[in-house]
């Protein structure tokens, strides 16, 4: 046997251990994206086609492909808004588009929010979200539909159903993706 086997590392008494360090709060602050946030918010988005159902596209975007929806978005003065951190890194980030290309869908839009991997769960979708909606409506959006993957995504549904938005349907093996077949809910919340 070994000498630590026989022998127990000793550890100090509580009152003699340095303090454990303590991890820095979860802060950030929203704001306008602006067009140098593209290359982060694509690294988000692709994190999500890579590696969960939150999104039906199979193939990483790319920046040039994340740049037309940016100012496609822009053009239309809707709000697409980012979480930044006192370090300057993105940590998520919220906006709308129109949710279909015909004229008649001009008063609807489809909201969109991502988070990086490490900044979920701590209320950042919540802050997200809160900022989106009301601009949306200074925008002169009507109604927001969400579309949400009916697995892998009930913290994304959840959200939603906080802030009011309501099912009006459910779409059953709609996508295929990982060698499963994925279905839709669809959500949709007046701004009036």
């Amino acid at each position: 046997m070994l000498e630590e086997e026989y022998n127990p590392r000793r550890r100090l008494p509580r009152h003699l251990r340095p303090a454990p360090k303590r991890e820095a709060p979860f802060a950030f602050e929203l704001r306008d994206a602006t067009e140098r946030d593209i290359p982060d918010m694509l690294e988000i988005y692709n994190h999500y086609v890579l590696n969960s159902t939150v999104t039906f596209d199979e193939d990483a975007l790319t920046l040039k492909e994340m740049r037309k929806k940016f100012a496609d978005v822009a053009a239309l003065g809707y709000p697409w808004l980012v979480a930044e951190s006192p370090g300057k890194t993105i940590l998520g980030y919220a906006y709308v588009a129109p949710w279909k290309s015909k004229a008649a869908y001009r008063f609807t839009v489809e909201n969109s929010i991502y988070l990086g991997p490490a900044s979920t769960g701590k209320g950042l979708g919540t802050a997200l979200m809160t900022e989106l909606l009301p601009r949306a409506k200074a925008a002169g959006v009507k109604e927001i539909i969400a579309v949400i993957a009916d697995k892998g995504a009930e913290g994304s549904l959840k959200l939603h159903e906080r802030f009011g938005f309501k099912e009006i349907g459910h779409m059953g093996k709609v996508g295929h993706k990982f060698g499963r077949w994925l279905g839709t809910y669809l959500l949709q919340k007046s701004l009036k």
